[in-house]
């Protein structure tokens, strides 16, 4: 056995610290889900067959995402995958789209919602939580591979990178933002806000209101750590990671307002 920077060794096997860290932030999530749905007197064993279905569905999404949106990181272009289609499984050359992979396990959960005659809204709410929490792990993955900086800094919390790790233009440079702490920092609270809403107002949310809190929170704080970002590639002149959240989050706080405009019309 031997350990490198990005995982470990056991005979031919190889074992990343960014995949055992995201399996990690999985597993924390449900069991939060658990909890929840304790909490709601449902049957807690839900949470684990939902979890196969966000899993795999998941991600398919993260992988179609990275596959379609550039980045400097990116091994390979879109063009590479489309001409070399069994590129498209190498995802331990790296490659993971989170917007994707929240799409992905929305699909997933929805079969498996239909498939158990479940709730959707309900499934969604009680996973949003745990999700954001989930991410909030799963950022320290970028952490061991290096690949989520910003600019150059020499504030206290600074983060080194290695040279084979530093973007073209910035090789002179030693140390950077720690964009990824930054962005788990952010999930983090928001896992607490969701957290919060769920208990403080469970007669004024509807079913799924919880998740659409997420679809803002979330997308607000990728949207402005996107002016940090060195590695986007941009696409049709636009940073199109920073302009697809600012959409989704007015969407959703959109969603929101005229769900509860019909329900005070109703009643």
């Amino acid at each position: 056995m031997s350990v490198d920077a990005y995982g470990i060794h056991i005979g031919f096997l190889y074992f990343r610290f960014y995949g055992m860290i995201i399996m990690f932030g999985a597993v924390v999530a449900t069991l939060l889900a658990r909890r929840l749905l304790s909490e709601r007197g449902e049957d807690t064993d839900l949470v684990w067959d939902a979890l196969i279905w966000l899993l795999i569905f998941g991600l398919i999404g993260a992988r179609i995402y990275h596959i379609f949106t550039p980045s400097k990181f990116n091994t390979y272009t879109t063009m590479d995958y489309l001409t070399h289609p069994l590129r498209i499984l190498t995802t331990w050359e790296g490659g993971l789209g989170m917007p994707g992979a929240i799409a992905g396990g929305v699909v997933g959960l929805y079969l498996f919602a239909r498939r158990r005659n479940l709730n959707l809204g309900f499934m969604l709410d009680i996973a949003a939580p745990g999700v954001a929490l989930a991410q909030a792990i799963g950022r320290w993955g970028n952490f061991i591979n290096q690949e989520l900086y910003g600019p150059p800094t020499d504030l206290p919390w600074k983060i080194f990178i290695r040279p084979e790790n530093r973007l073209a233009g910035y090789e002179n440079y030693e140390y950077f933002h720690p964009l990824f702490l930054y962005e788990s920092m952010w999930n983090l609270c928001n896992a607490i806000l969701l957290l919060w809403l769920w208990r403080r107002y469970p007669q004024q949310l509807k079913e799924g209101d919880l998740f659409f809190v997420y679809l803002i929170t979330y997308p607000l704080g990728r949207f402005l750590l996107e002016f940090m970002r060195l590695d986007f590639v941009p696409m049709w002149g636009i940073n199109f990671n920073q302009t697809f959240m600012l959409l989704v989050a007015i969407a959703s706080g959109t969603v929101i307002v005229l769900r509860h405009k019909m329900k005070r019309r109703t009643t």
